[in-house]
């Protein structure tokens, strides 16, 4: 029977067996897991890079670590080749060597330095404790989570840097085919929001690179890899400078557009002014009209051309040709909403001008449809209808013509034709009653 000894009752040969092969399948597991670490892409880079801030304090003790853990692997190697050689010395092992093998897989039979590395510590360093015992079992715990530890910071480092220079490069491409377009179109610094727009996001890009190549683990948001939900790379500051440059384009397509349409635009604002001058002139002419053959009616000025108009004209004109495209295009939507204005401007000044031409006009075409009925009445010959008829005519037809006494002059036609068939209609209605009475 085994002796007990301080770990509690001596293992059996089986359960040492056990206890071997549970400890080997954890050595090849924690082997395994620091040469992954070892050969990691993130680890390397690390290793590599020029770090600052957090980044380059956490990695500095995570080094330590790494180094650290490869001492404890040591030691656990050690500690567990020394009890398969006292295991593999005879196949029935003796009370004393089951005691010691006991001492050695449950036992603080490992001696290390004490506590976790610190950054500036040395492992033969002076400490509070210069050494600790462990047993193995304590001795693979410390190591997982050492493990878990240096894993997190390497594999934030490697994932901060797979997600976000690369898509920074890319959005830095595409600015830089936005600025030339931008030149393009004399979109440029101090010139244009547009332009400086571009040259902060040029300078954030650059700064947001710089830094997460240097500190990447600050770009980092939510809980470490191994953690669920676990986290992710923070993105903010990226997707702000992509929607910043989204907006940017826009803004220049639309300058492009004007560009592209700016000579059919002027074209037709240059149309639209030209109609609207002619329709001036036409008023014009029209009052001068009025003027001498409508007595006694007040007339509206008309007023002369845009001039202001013409003036901003002649600077889009000059946009065009220095390509001044953000200049031109608000000075082009100005202009096509004045010159709809001024055309609509002219047309009412027309149109108020030759009112008392159309009043004339109304007032000739009712005393012409007039006669005419008269005509077909039979009182072509009537005396006081035709007298009434050519007073009203000579009115209208005369120059300057009083619209005033003509209209009288009209109605007094109207009731005079009125008047004549008046009896006529009476004598009919009384013959169709004595028809009737028979």
């Amino acid at each position: 029977m085994a002796v007990a000894g301080p770990t509690g009752p001596a293992l059996s040969r089986e359960e040492v067996d056990r206890a071997l092969a549970r400890l080997g399948a954890e050595h090849e597991a924690v082997e395994s897991s620091l040469l992954a670490l070892q050969d990691h892409a993130g680890r390397r880079l690390l290793e590599g890079a020029e770090l600052t801030g957090a980044t380059r304090s956490r990695w500095e003790s995570t080094e330590l670590l790494i180094t650290q853990l490869w001492v404890y692997f040591d030691a656990y190697t050690d500690a567990l080749e020394a009890a398969r050689e006292l295991r593999g010395r005879r196949r029935w092992p003796t009370s004393g060597e089951l005691s010691e093998l006991t001492d050695l897989l449950r036992g603080t039979a490992v001696t290390l330095p004490a506590g976790p590395p610190q950054a500036g510590m040395v492992t033969l360093g002076v400490a509070a404790r210069l050494s600790e015992r462990l047993s193995l079992m304590e001795l693979v715990e410390r190591m997982n989570s050492w493990y878990g530890q240096a894993l997190d910071v390497v594999v934030i480092a490697d994932a901060v840097w797979s997600a976000l220079p690369t898509r920074i490069d890319l959005l830095a491409a595409e600015l830089g085919r936005v600025r030339s377009l931008a030149h393009s179109v004399g979109v440029l610094p101090g010139e244009h929001p547009a332009g400086d727009d571009l040259e902060r996001l040029t300078m954030e890009l650059a700064a947001l690179r710089s830094e997460v190549i240097s500190d990447p683990l600050v770009f980092w948001t939510g809980a470490p890899p191994g953690t669920a939900p676990g986290g992710r790379p923070d993105t903010a500051r990226y997707d702000r400078a992509e929607r910043a440059l989204e907006d940017v384009r826009r803004e220049i397509e639309a300058v492009l557009d004007v560009r592209q349409d700016a000579e059919r635009r002027l074209m037709r604002v240059r149309d639209v002014l030209s109609r609207a001058d002619r329709t001036l002139g036409e008023a014009r002419r029209a009052r001068m009209e009025v003027l001498s053959k409508i007595a006694a009616y007040e007339v509206p000025v008309v007023s002369g051309p845009p001039t202001v108009l013409y003036e901003q004209l002649e600077m889009a004109g000059e946009y065009r040709r220095r390509a001044a495209w953000h200049r031109l295009s608000p000075l082009l939507e100005s202009l096509e909403q004045r010159a709809e204005e001024e055309l609509l401007r002219a047309r009412e000044s027309l149109t108020a001008v030759t009112a008392p031409l159309a009043v004339r006009a109304e007032l000739r075409g009712r005393l012409d449809a007039y006669k005419a009925k008269a005509a077909r009445l039979g009182l072509a010959e009537d005396g006081l209808v035709v007298e009434r008829y050519d007073v009203a005519r000579r009115m209208l037809w005369s120059a300057p013509c009083d619209l005033v006494a003509a209209e009288q002059a009209v109605l007094r036609y109207q009731r005079a034709v009125a008047g004549a068939l008046a009896p006529q209609g009476s004598a009919a209605s009384g013959t169709d009653g004595h028809r009737g009475d028979a």
